[in-house]
């Protein structure tokens, strides 16, 4: 396929659903004090309430034991004795100094675990199932493949630090997914619904991708799912020399979906896989060095980090596996209801937070459960930012002037009438599992202005 053909299709897609979900876009963008910050590295850590932020990139998300002891011993030696698990198979070590910040990295560098690039974008572009390499059904190779995209990807400059691509399988998040669809072929499903999909064989992939993120850079925007067709049919045109072949057009589809087991021991296609997930992605040095133990004493080659803030091991011994012992570190069972409450780290470890999220999330999904259950999400945010899950949740609460503002069905950055404090909207949410959320945070007209201000 030429970039003409994919222009002259994309421009033909222009819809007004298009051109509305541009403008959705960009009324929902926060103000400069109330946005993310940049997505940090070991050379640029991010400032915090805790000190600096120092997040670790492992390649395609696997730790060998040998880098997980080093990583231990710089959270204990150059931080503050706490790592983060987050929802793209990375770590944050938390409380490194000015004077720490170098040593940590030259530590994790000397294993592997160093910055990829300088220019501000992403350390890690890629996103892959934990089982990626050991999946019995996977049909082609995808850490391969993955390190190939990784390496054409450096060579683009100018990505936005945030720039996803999922590879083997389909990922909502991601600006793009690199979908297996027969041995050696793949789908290259792009975010954006204006515009088209495209096979190509796994061969071809890597600089396919390479040419379309440089067009993706020409747009101007930081996500893939906010380029109208009109744009994308635009950058293309300005892009030479055209991509590899590409053999046909495929409608957007989800595919095949990220392999992440739930808690606990379980079979994948006759592979024992021990699933743990860190609850709100939250870990102590201690905890992270149990389960190094435990991952030597089950026979598991290595860690692999999964986007549920967790970890996967896949034990060469799965008899040896005491999940009673783990369950005081890490979530060991499927139902367990802090699962379904995304939480960040909130104050007094983050300077943007004005309440204590982890310990209100905890009371939040004690009373969640029959929600839980139900398949809903609730999400407890220090402020406005919404880090630890910028897609919408049932129930959202947002701090503010150390109250949460209450949103039901929404992102933390939809309007809200409702300001509470942490006990009264815990009473609510627990009137709410007889009233339903909509019913039990509808604010009464008599209580207008009243809980707006926490009580």
């Amino acid at each position: 396929m030429s970039p003409r053909p994919l222009a002259d299709t994309a421009r033909r897609g222009i819809s007004d659903n298009t051109r509305r979900g541009g403008a959705d876009t960009a009324r929902r963008g926060l103000p400069d004090a109330a946005r993310r910050g940049w997505c940090p590295g070991l050379a640029r850590p991010m400032p915090t309430g805790d000190g600096l932020l120092a997040r670790i990139h492992p390649p395609l998300g696997v730790l060998t034991l040998a880098q997980a002891r080093t990583v231990a011993e710089g959270a204990r030696r150059h931080g503050n004795g706490h790592l983060d698990l987050t929802a793209r198979a990375n770590l944050q070590i938390r409380g490194v100094t000015e004077a720490t910040a170098a040593p940590l990295a030259a530590l994790l560098g000397d294993v592997g675990l160093g910055d990829t690039r300088a220019d501000g974008g992403p350390q890690r572009l890629t996103l892959t199932s934990p089982l990626a390499g050991r999946d019995p059904s996977e049909i082609l190779d995808v850490p391969a493949l993955a390190r190939a995209i990784e390496a054409a990807g450096r060579a683009v400059p100018g990505l936005p630090a945030k720039t996803l691509v999922a590879v083997g399988c389909a990922l909502e998040e991601a600006d793009w997914s690199v979908v297996p669809t027969a041995a050696e072929r793949v789908a290259i499903v792009p975010a954006s619904g204006a515009i088209p999909a495209a096979e190509c064989a796994a061969s071809e992939a890597p600089a396919f991708l390479a040419f379309h993120l440089t067009a993706f850079i020409r747009t101007g925007r930081r996500r893939m799912r906010d380029v109208t067709a009109e744009e994308w049919a635009d950058a293309l045109a300005a892009s030479l020399p055209p991509p590899p072949a590409a053999q046909g057009t495929l409608p957007p589809r989800r595919g095949r979906e990220l392999a992440a087991p739930s808690p606990g021991l379980s079979l994948h296609h006759a592979l024992p896989v021990l699933a743990l997930d860190a609850p709100f992605g939250r870990c102590t040095v201690a905890a992270f060095e149990r389960l190094i133990a435990v991952a030597e004493t089950i026979g598991a080659p290595d860690i692999r980090l999964s986007p549920t803030r967790g970890a996967i091991l896949l034990p060469g011994r799965p008899e040896r596996v005491d999940l009673a012992a783990l369950a005081a570190d890490f979530i060991v069972a499927a139902d367990d209801p802090r699962r379904a409450v995304a939480a960040c780290t909130g104050a007094p470890a983050c300077a943007s937070g004005s309440t204590p999220t982890l310990a209100d999330a905890e009371r939040v999904a004690a009373l969640f459960r029959p929600f839980a259950e139900a398949g809903l999400s609730a999400h407890v945010s220090g402020c406005a930012k919404g880090c630890a899950k910028p897609a919408p949740a049932d129930l959202t609460l947002v701090g503010r002037d150390g109250a949460y503002a209450v949103i039901v069905g929404g992102t933390t950055t939809d309007p809200s009438d409702l300001q509470l404090p942490i006990e009264a909207a815990l009473e609510r949410l627990g009137r709410a599992a007889s009233v339903g959320l909509a019913a039990a945070f509808m604010q009464p007209d008599a209580d207008l202005g009243r809980n707006r201000r926490p009580a």
